[in-house]
């Protein structure tokens, strides 16, 4: 561990998730991460598919504490026609930092070329594209490390790290086939000895905290 390293969040939610008590409330969330030791956080919403109105919410709650919160964009191929046009708004207007994905509210698997607008986004700025894994059919680890195969020139994390079994071990073999893929650690199916397993896998430098 390195002495007073910053410790980040790479996988928050902001918008209105009522039933679960997901708030627009940064103190709230600043609270949270004030009582785990996080520093800073990066947020997302993936709640409207043609990412405009969730980028706008996105860079609303990041302007309210930029010394604590790090935005990243979210786009769907279910919309193509607004993809390329948006993503260039939130990351040139509004200052947001990477893209998120969200396979389950589309029709379309990690390895289809609905998605390679995004990704060609994402290698032409050297950003980062961080999505939900898990082992469902449009979320395999294998199939985001086809992307990762076919887009070098960006960096791809998969948030969950696959979740469960045998997926959990696909996702740490895409981080060893490819240098451009990075493991993430929030799941809702842990269990005891996960994160040593991510680690001893993929190496410590290729595995991001996030907590959902």
């Amino acid at each position: 561990m390195i002495a007073d390293a910053p410790v980040i969040d790479f996988h928050g939610h902001v918008g209105n998730w009522e039933p679960i008590g997901m708030l627009d409330e940064p103190m709230r969330m600043l609270h949270a991460m004030d009582m785990a030791g996080v520093d800073r956080a990066c947020v997302f919403n993936i709640f409207h598919p043609e990412g405009r109105r969730g980028n706008d919410s996105t860079a609303a709650f990041v302007a309210q504490h930029p010394d604590r919160f790090i935005g990243f964009a979210y786009v769907s191929p279910m919309m193509p026609s607004t993809i390329e046009a948006e993503l260039t708004r939130a990351i040139d207007e509004l200052g947001l930092q990477a893209i998120k994905i969200y396979p389950p509210y589309t029709t379309f698997p990690l390895d289809h070329e609905a998605w390679h607008p995004i990704f060609a986004f994402a290698q032409d700025r050297g950003l980062t594209v961080i999505s939900h894994t898990d082992n469902g059919e449009l979320s395999e680890p294998r199939k985001f490390g086809a992307a990762a195969a076919r887009f070098p020139g960006a960096r791809f994390v998969a948030g969950h790290s696959g979740n469960i079994e045998p997926f959990r071990t696909q996702a740490v073999e895409m981080v060893q086939a490819h240098e451009n893929f990075y493991l993430e650690t929030c799941s809702t199916f842990r269990q005891p000895g996960v994160i040593e397993k991510l680690v001893a896998g993929a190496g410590a430098d290729r595995v991001l905290f996030g907590s959902d």
